[in-house]
Order: C-alpha cells, then structure tokens, then sequence
C-alpha cells in the first residue's frame, strides 16, 4: 500500500539468489512466488558471507530483515552484522522450534545434521546429554544476545509452535 521498494536474498553457505528492490505488485507476486518455490543448491550456511553481500550490494539505506535458525552463528558473523546494521535498520528474526532448545528422553535415536549428513547416535536417556546439549543452545543464545546488543541490531525470537505476531509485534515496538 505505501508503494516501498521490495527485495529479497535467499542464501546457503553462498548466495542463491537476489532479487534487487523494486516497487509494485507484479514485482513482489514474483518474489512471494521464488519463497514459495525455491530449493536451495546447498545445504551449508554462512550468515557472515550473506550479510557482506547484502551490505555491498544495497548501496541506498532500507529496512532489512535476517531470518534464520541461527543456529552456529557466532562471532564470525559480528564485524559484517556490525556494518550491515550501521548502513540499514536491520532486524534478526531467529525462527526456531522448541526441540532446537532441548532433547528430550527418547532413549537411543539417531540424529543427521542437515547441513553436513554427518549420522550420529545419541543416547538421550542419558541426563548429562540432554544437560549438555541445554547448555550449548544457552551459550549459542547468549552469544546472539551480545551480538545484537553490541551491533545495535533489532532481534526477535519466534518459536515455530508459538504465535508469531505478538513477536512480530514486539520487534516493531523498539
């Protein structure tokens, strides 16, 4: 309705694709269609690499939106979130699911992770795995925390099996 420019950069461990702003709504039916339909090449993730390029590539100032998992990023990801989040208004959304923050006991189950295939198996009967594995998202989560604080970046955190507009919400209330 307010006629802004819309783009959007979807990436792995590289860029997949861009989609420069522009206005109109053919323009951004074109882009709702590429979210609904893309199937990335890889399966690998590099925040940091998506954000030098987002920062290189959006010359004029806008309001820019990361929406991910998070889940990795670290302190690799702060110089380019540093100068990312001083050239435009940028807002981290961590979409996540509650299995992400704890494993329950489910006995012994195997476990692929998505970005390498790598298969190990877990005993989750076990409370010290299930204590370590809680205390690793912790540390991830804090990290994030000082992330966003110290670069100055708006942040939200949506659950996948939460609503999502009262987060939302509060993000646009900063």
């Amino acid at each position: 309705e307010n006629n802004d420019k819309v783009g959007v950069l979807f990436f792995s461990d590289k860029i997949e694709k861009f989609i420069p702003a522009k206005k109109g709504k053919t323009h951004v039916l074109h882009i709702i269609r590429e979210l609904l339909s893309f199937e990335p090449e890889s399966k690998g993730t590099d925040i940091a690499g998506a954000l030098e390029y987002f920062a290189n590539a959006q010359k004029r100032r806008c309001a820019a939106f990361l929406i991910s998992d998070m889940i990795g990023a670290g302190s690799e990801i702060e110089k380019p979130l540093m100068i990312a989040a001083n050239r435009h208004d940028l807002h981290a959304i961590q979409v996540y699911d509650h299995r992400d923050s704890e494993i329950p006991d489910l006995g012994l189950v195997k476990l692929n992770d998505a970005e390498t295939g790598a298969r190990i198996w877990v005993d989750t009967h076990i409370r010290s795995v299930r204590d370590d594995y809680a205390q690793a998202w912790n540390r991830q989560q804090t990290t994030l925390a000082a992330l966003w604080t110290k670069t100055g970046t708006n942040n939200v955190q949506i659950r996948t099996d939460q609503d999502y507009v009262k987060a939302l919400m509060k993000l646009f209330k900063v």
